[in-house]
């Protein structure tokens, strides 16, 4: 990775289990000194615990709600004067079914995680990254970011804003040292769907291993890549670009339809 050397420090949030959790484990192998931040004090123990002397990094954590502001506060006053070298922008959570049964404040409170508080930690840790020259900020996306998707019509529209958002930020970092760069991965196997509402059906789409996409992240870091795709179904979605948008559309709205009712 072109950011930075030991004893770095990374930012990571929604760290308690799937990829944020993975990104801790991996950059704590790496030597950095970990900044775990998510609302479960309890898994975040457990993170600690289990990556002590899993490498020769280190790893402290932030209990943070970052849906208020007394959240990103915390998680603003842990990072303090620090450097951070890697800021990995990953909390987030999705919703299963049609937007008119949906609960308002859950709908607000994802775009307030996958949205707002991406744009705020970003701000809040790319001026001391620019002014020493190098960092990275990773967001992650999701392949759903590429079309709306009917029955998970906020989920899909607040990752196309962090796609979109991060893909402007790299530019404006190019010749800084710093980078940006969109993580968009399929189907993951982690506890998105039980919290999307989705129970544990997985149904025939091949899910991705989590330490794929965090592998595909540093691949992309060190070949210059503003975006990187993981799984068959970002593949997909590769394909699916150039087609009129409401085909896709259609067939996002069939699929999430049938995955809803069960």
């Amino acid at each position: 990775m072109p950011i930075g050397s030991p004893p770095a420090a990374a930012l990571v949030t929604g760290a308690s289990s799937g990829i944020g959790w993975a990104y801790a484990e991996s950059l704590v192998q790496r030597g950095y000194e970990v900044i775990a931040v998510a609302r479960r004090e309890k898994r975040l123990r457990e993170l600690v615990a289990e990556l002590t002397d899993r490498g020769p990094g280190t790893v402290r954590y932030v209990v943070a709600d970052l849906t208020k502001a007394s959240g990103l506060q915390a998680c603003r006053d842990a990072l303090g004067p620090n450097r951070v070298d890697v800021a990995v922008l990953n909390a987030g959570f999705g919703s299963l079914g049609p937007l008119i049964e949906a609960d308002r404040r859950r709908e607000a409170d994802m775009v307030r995680l996958n949205c707002a508080a991406v744009v705020d930690l970003a701000c809040d840790v790319l001026p001391e990254m620019v002014g020493r020259g190098r960092g990275a900020v990773i967001v992650v996306s999701s392949a759903a970011a590429d079309q709306p998707i009917p029955f998970m019509s906020t989920y899909a529209a607040t990752k196309a804003f962090g796609l979109h958002f991060t893909a402007a930020l790299a530019e404006e970092l190019r010749g800084t040292g710093v980078r940006a760069i969109a993580v968009c991965p399929g189907p993951v196997h982690t506890e998105f769907g039980a919290a999307a509402g989705a129970g544990s059906y997985q149904g025939p789409v091949p899910f991705s291993p989590v330490e794929r996409v965090v592998e595909r992240t540093w691949e992309g870091l060190r070949r210059g890549r503003v975006r990187v795709d993981v799984g068959p179904v970002a593949a997909l979605t590769r394909v699916g670009r150039p087609l009129p948008r409401a085909l896709p559309t259609r067939v996002a709205a069939y699929l999430h339809r049938r995955r809803e009712r069960r």
